[in-house]
């Protein structure tokens, strides 16, 4: 198979059970990528606090969406149906950063199958250094302990691709038609969230979610639509608005229809089926939203997986 080219997509990850929440949030808490706390030596100890603390909390909320993340195995089926598309040249793997399989278990496959070309594609669309960074720096690191001869080239984003906004705005567009009259409709394009002390460092994750934002609505340019960042975590200032703040905005406002997207999440997991899907729900209808719907995620739809098969080809070609 020396002629193959390997395509590793870099996700994640989650818990796939109950029991996984705790290493889960371990292995983030861990991350110097993502947080530093204090002298290096000292992390793994306060990850494993936080993580014991965070974990009675989060065991809840996985409870609420069937007790464990899908992401692994939305993240396989994605894999499996781009080398279906991509054809008998490519071979598809899948690491996850903070769970399994991760990077040390996909090289180990690469290897043993005889593949030395290798194209990393990144599933965050919008580069930051603590998604696509801490990612690559974790596969760089696991790369140094092995022998094999890899010849590695990497897809570090994507989140202005013609066919990725194509795939993106297939999504909204699903997601309007489900409305009775789509001029009253508010959207809301949901981002993760990010400390502000990253975009001021220079991380460019904020300006190319807004370049996402700007290129899908030049679809929709009717539609009111707004950005906010959910998922915050500690007490640092984070990305505004909220997303908690910007929903109760528009009900103040009067917004009766609101359309949640998911944006910088390609695959549904705790972020879209608990905190999109029931937290926000709710919270809306409490402050009179009553007609709140969130549009699919990516996952494998066909336009979506050819969006990747044109990124993996685009990339083989230039290396």
């Amino acid at each position: 198979m020396a002629d193959k080219i390997a395509v590793l997509l870099l996700q994640m990850g989650g818990a796939d059970s109950l029991a996984a929440i705790e290493p889960f949030l371990y292995n983030l808490f861990s991350d110097r990528d993502i947080i530093r706390i204090g002298p290096a030596f000292l992390q793994p100890t306060v990850a494993r606090f936080i993580a014991r603390r965070r974990a009675r909390k989060v065991l809840e909320y996985y409870r609420k969406i069937g007790g464990r993340s899908p992401i692994r195995e939305l993240t396989e089926q994605q894999a499996a149906e781009l080398e279906a598309v991509l054809g008998s040249d490519y071979r598809c793997f899948v690491a996850m950063r903070y769970s399994k399989p991760d990077s040390a278990e996909a090289l180990a496959a690469i290897s043993r199958v005889g593949i030395t070309k290798v194209v990393v594609l990144s599933l965050y669309p919008h580069y930051s250094r603590a998604t696509v960074g801490s990612s690559i720096n974790e596969l760089e690191r696991e790369m140094k302990k092995t022998t094999a001869p890899f010849k590695v080239s990497y897809i570090r984003q994507f989140y202005d691709h013609p066919a990725y906004i194509a795939a993106l705005s297939e999504k909204v567009e699903r997601g309007l038609a489900g409305f009775p009259e789509r001029s009253g409709v508010q959207i809301v394009f949901s981002a993760h969230g990010l400390p502000q002390s990253f975009i001021d460092s220079g991380d460019p994750y904020l300006e190319h979610i807004q370049a996402t934002v700007r290129l899908v609505m030049e679809r929709f340019g009717t539609v009111s639509h707004h950005l906010a960042f959910q998922s915050r975590a500690g007490p640092v200032k984070w990305l505004e608005p909220s997303t908690e703040a910007k929903i109760a905005e528009l009900a103040a406002s009067g917004c009766k229809q609101l359309l949640m997207v998911p944006l910088s999440f390609v695959s549904d997991h705790i972020e879209t089926l608990y905190e999109i899907d029931i937290q926000y729900r709710e919270e809306a209808t409490a402050l009179g939203i009553t007609d709140f719907r969130r549009t699919e995620a990516l996952n494998s739809s066909p336009a979506f997986i050819s969006c990747l098969a044109e990124l993996v080809r685009e990339c083989a070609s230039q290396n």
